[in-house]
């Protein structure tokens, strides 16, 4: 697999016309079309996942059906007008994940923890609420808050059930994700240089990720709860 693959134009030409006419007739007509530009985007993901494997271990990369789930959703169009994929880390001692959103007008990349389960978030804010500083230096490093800015996430409006609303720590342990973004236009997208910029921004969340794997495989003492 070539490890400089693109992403053309015609992915983002298709997902402006299946914006326009998201309808089952027009797609069927179309899925020629379809085939062609998922192909493409499939072929960038892997080689996104070779160039990941260089610095990480990448145990699943995923590219998302295109069709929606509308049983409980308002919105009955029957096919999202965007293309995403998403790499699982290997095992249970490695934690996070990396996605991408590819989109015209709103691509992005994401990081983090989306939905931590119960378990796991009680664990990160108690880690917090013990002692915060290592968290705050990880996320505020030079390199790593350069290309992604700010902790961003859900959170609750004051402090969850248990923890003090007036601990200095309060701003990270009431949050109920754990993720960063970073935003693409579309010229750097369709950029020949955009897989680069993609590892680029993926190796630079690496000391996050570490941190926070070693919080979720050890208890408040340090000690490891894997077997």
């Amino acid at each position: 697999m070539a490890s400089n693959v693109t992403i053309s134009k015609e992915v983002f030409d298709f997902l402006t016309e299946l914006d326009k006419n998201n309808n089952r007739e027009w797609f069927e007509a179309n899925k020629k079309a379809f085939k062609k530009q998922q192909s493409e985007v499939k072929n960038f993901l892997e080689g996104a996942k070779l160039h990941l494997n260089h610095h990480d271990e990448i145990e699943k990369m995923k590219l998302f059906r295109i069709h929606r789930d509308v049983r409980f959703s308002k919105d009955k169009t029957p096919y999202k007008a965007h293309f995403a994929g998403f790499f699982s880390r290997l095992g249970t001692h490695l934690r996070g994940g990396y996605y991408i959103h590819l989109k015209p007008g709103r691509s992005f990349l994401g990081v983090g923890f989306w939905a931590p389960e119960k378990e796991d978030l009680f664990r990160i804010r108690k880690e917090l609420e013990m002692d915060a500083d290592e968290f705050r230096e990880v996320i505020n490093q030079p390199e790593l808050k350069s290309i992604w800015g700010e902790l961003q996430g859900d959170e609750v409006k004051t402090a969850p059930k248990g923890f003090d609303k007036e601990h200095p720590a309060i701003d990270l342990i009431r949050k109920k994700q754990f993720v960063f973004m970073r935003n693409f236009s579309d010229d750097e997208v369709l950029s020949p240089t955009f897989l680069n910029e993609v590892d680029r921004s993926y190796k630079a969340i690496r000391p996050y990720f570490d941190l926070m794997s070693d919080i979720l495989t050890t208890n408040l003492n340090g000690e490891s709860i894997l077997e």
